[in-house]
């Protein structure tokens, strides 16, 4: 929201500076983004009369011009087509910082002749991009008179960030109320008053609202005829042009200036150009309307539109059309003040794209009795700038209800903002907003005014005396602090996470934060087609569903990365995935996907496409920084129908699904629109329990012995359906104390070897801590080796 400090003041008596507002406004909440002084940069630059314009005796395109400042007459040597004898410009003398350019004039030479100054264009002051002649002022301008001040540039701009629930300070008299509630001046009356009509409007709404006549509750029309549109008024144009709007026709400059200055959105309609009456409804399947930002836009029965007998000609509380648009030749017009369901404003606009400033009040609610003010202020202004006259009001609909009241115990402004304020206080900074309060020491009733639609409570009162009374008058007082002695300062589940966040990171892998929510067409392939994972309000349309897995946002990021050049990525994610819509279908994941290649080319080994065991790796990695002892961890093959299912896993622990890994599925793949491989993998973190405490002395994670190890070599015939990770356990299990550790080397099915077998052979590490192990000791711990193992694969010593 930005405002200038004289607009300002035509709604507050106040003789506060811009820096002393500012500082204001962010005291009391609402925060400043700058303060423009555009006078500051133009100081410099007067008004300077052209005595005489003659040409250059060396250039065909050079004027030898003698200019009156006020202080002096000089010599300026000017090229453009514009300048003549007895004009009036913007002159700079030399060593003057030019705006539009950043250079520092200086005087010079230009083809043999002195010039010492310079009669500047719009561009070189910074006002536009207009550059084809100087500017010219009118004939009564004051010359050497300050070139700001006459242009009224020299009114500071105010840029305020409005919060969304603010709306009533989405206008210039808001953010005024709000200064004089604060001390920083008297708020003006507002003249509302009735402007007579003087002929009934040939022109009456029809709202064709079936079933849905809260999209537009009320809405006014007034019909004005014999009017001469034409350029507003230059105070008019100064003050649009100051807040970043291009004054266009005094018709469209007074519905943007009424827009702003009390956030009434309007509307005229060239009323010469309707066909019938002016309709309210929701627009037809497949019908288009051209609208005032040059575009086209294809509409569906959940927009809301203005019509007429030929379709429709405004989006409603959103963007007029270009078919009924004012122009210059425009006499009589039709003007709509409407009240329009917030919901239906912001699903239309961000549904269509369109970003308007009708939008950004209707979407945050506009003062509801602004129907009928709204259509008596904009009258009283079309009239005072284009003349002509004015029907009686044309209303339908009713007016929706607004009063309330709410009970404010004065205890709760200490209870709730640690600091007590007086009642007679409390009350004049509520009647100063606008309420209207009741009340005795204890207890005030306040009746909400119209323009706050976001007081629903007794905490909202809280705020609006304590932000007003000053924040910074609330005491500093210590934090009560709970000693963390003996008691971690974080609960497990952040300790675990954080662990997992740095094994991941140490191998290699770049964490990414990503949206808890993505596209249906996403989240379908990897098992999100719940009903209940919908989103009813999305922020986005391709942000409509709840995430069902970490992964498609991370495939989705692996892909963008590719698509700029970097083919090879590692990204995990720590965060929730979502079941269902109930609290018992949020869990926590640590999820990750590997794209591309192994690693960079290298001259030792050509990188290789990453696989499920680089998952598989990062899945343990994960496990072990939870606290698993991934000894006892059994590998089966039932990983989600996401994951190839003859290159995945499952990880579990007993009967309970710790992670799940492997390269994803081919049609996954398609539907996110990427080439594989990609390798993932899913940590159930909820799932994995916690590390039971142990009692006594700690033993250390490595058994360093002063005995040889001795390492045996078995081969195993086993069936296909076998699991390696079966024979690694049943070889450990055959006797914990000796054996330190078992590898599996090698893998082999084919010749030699009898259909549907394999041959998998294992490195057996026997590490003694009290003696050498002797030839006997190694065939008997041998033997129960075989044993065990053939008792539970059922298989055979390869011989």
């Amino acid at each position: 929201m930005k405002l200038t400090l004289s607009w300002l003041e035509d709604h507050l008596d106040t003789t506060a500076k811009a820096d002393e507002v500012a500082a204001t406004l962010t005291r009391i909440g609402l925060e400043v983004e700058g303060v423009e002084d555009r006078g500051r940069a133009l100081a410099a630059f007067v008004v300077g009369h052209v005595v005489e314009a003659r040409q250059h005796p060396n250039a065909d395109r050079l004027r030898l011009c003698r200019v009156d400042t006020g202080a002096e007459t000089i010599q300026v040597v000017c090229g453009a087509p514009n300048a003549r004898t007895g004009m009036k410009g913007v002159f700079a003398k030399p060593g003057t910082r030019i705006p539009g350019t950043g250079m520092v004039l200086q005087a010079g030479i230009i083809r043999g002749e002195a010039s010492n100054g310079m009669l500047c264009s719009e561009r070189e002051l910074g006002l536009s991009d207009e550059h084809e002649g100087i500017i010219e002022l009118a004939a009564d301008a004051p010359i050497g008179a300050p070139f700001a001040r006459l242009a009224g540039l020299d009114d500071p701009v105010i840029e305020v960030s409005i919060t969304p629930n603010r709306s009533d300070c989405a206008s210039v008299r808001g953010i005024a109320r709000d200064l004089a509630a604060a001390g920083l001046g008297r708020l003006k009356p507002l003249d509302t008053t009735p402007v007579p009509g003087t002929f009934e409007s040939p022109l009456r709404w029809r709202r064709d609202l079936p079933g849905n006549g809260d999209a537009c509750p009320m809405v006014v029309g007034r019909s004005f005829r014999g009017l001469r549109n034409g350029p507003s008024p230059a105070w008019l144009q100064n003050r649009l042009r100051a807040v970043g709007l291009r004054p266009i026709s005094a018709l469209v400059d007074v519905t943007n200036y009424v827009t702003l200055d009390l956030g009434r959105p309007l509307h005229v309609f060239d009323a010469a150009k309707l066909v019938g009456q002016p309709t309210m409804r929701f627009a037809r399947p497949g019908e288009t309307i051209a609208a005032l930002d040059g575009k086209t836009y294809t509409l569906d029965p959940a927009v809301l539109v203005i019509a007429d007998d030929r379709g429709a000609r405004s989006i409603a509380g959103v963007m007029g059309g270009e078919s009924s648009k004012t122009e210059d030749a425009t006499t009589s017009v039709f003007l709509e003040v409407a009240l329009f369901d917030p919901i239906c404003v912001a699903a239309t606009g961000r549904k269509l794209g369109i970003v308007s400033d009708a939008r950004y009040r209707f979407e945050r609610g506009v003062d509801p009795t602004s129907a009928i003010w709204g259509a008596e202020v904009a009258a009283r202004m079309i009239l005072a700038l284009c003349g002509g006259e004015a029907s009686t009001l044309a209303a339908t609909g009713v007016e929706p209800g607004w009063t309330r009241s709410q009970t404010l115990r004065l205890a709760r402004i200490a209870g709730l903002g640690g600091i007590a304020v007086e009642a007679a206080e409390a009350r004049r900074i509520l009647d100063a907003l606008g309420f209207e309060t009741t009340g005795d020491a204890a207890t005030i009733t306040a009746h909400v005014p119209p323009w706050r639609p976001d007081i629903h409570g007794e905490a909202d009162l809280v705020e609006e005396v304590l932000r007003i009374h000053g924040f910074d008058k609330i005491p500093v007082v210590p934090m009560h602090r709970e000693t963390i002695v003996g008691k971690p300062a974080l609960t497990p589940v952040q300790r675990r996470t954080a662990l997992v966040r740095r094994a991941l990171a140490g191998r290699g892998m770049v964490e990414a934060v990503t949206f808890s929510f993505l596209s249906a067409r996403l989240a379908a392939p990897f098992g999100g087609t719940d009903p209940a994972l919908r989103i009813a309000n999305p922020i986005s349309a391709d942000l409509d569903t709840m995430r069902p897995s970490v992964l498609p946002n991370l495939v989705d990021a692996a892909r963008r990365n590719a698509a700029r050049g970097f083919a090879d990525s590692a990204l995990f994610e720590v965060g929730p995935q979502y079941a269902n819509d109930t609290p018992e279908g949020q869990t926590t994941i640590a999820g990750g996907v590997r794209a591309g290649a192994s690693g960079s080319r290298h001259w030792n080994a050509p990188p290789r496409p990453v696989d499920a065991f680089d998952a598989k790796a990062d899945a343990i990695a994960a496990l072990i920084a939870l606290g698993v002892a991934t000894d006892g961890l059994q590998t089966t093959t039932d990983a989600p129908a996401w994951y190839h299912p003859g290159r995945s896993g499952t990880l579990r622990q007993g009967p309970s699904a710790l992670a799940w890994f492997g390269e994803l599925h081919p049609a996954a793949l398609a539907a996110l629109d990427v080439a594989g491989p990609i390798a993932a993998f899913e940590v159930m973190v909820d799932a994995v329990p916690e590390p039971k405490a142990r009692r006594g002395a700690a033993r250390p994670l490595i058994r360093v012995s002063a005995f040889q190890p001795v390492v045996r070599d078995f081969a195993f015939l086993v069936d296909d359906a076998i699991g390696a990770g079966q024979i690694v356990r049943a070889a450990k299990g055959a006797d914990r104390k000796l054996v330190a550790d078992v590898a599996v080397f090698d893998i082999y099915a084919g010749k030699g070897v009898e259909a549907g077998k394999k041959s998998v052979a294992i490195a057996v590490t026997l590490q003694p801590s009290e003696a050498t192990l002797t030839d006997a000791e190694i065939e008997a711990i041998g033997a129960r080796i075989v044993a065990a193992i053939t008792k539970a694969t059922g298989g055979a010593l390869r011989g």
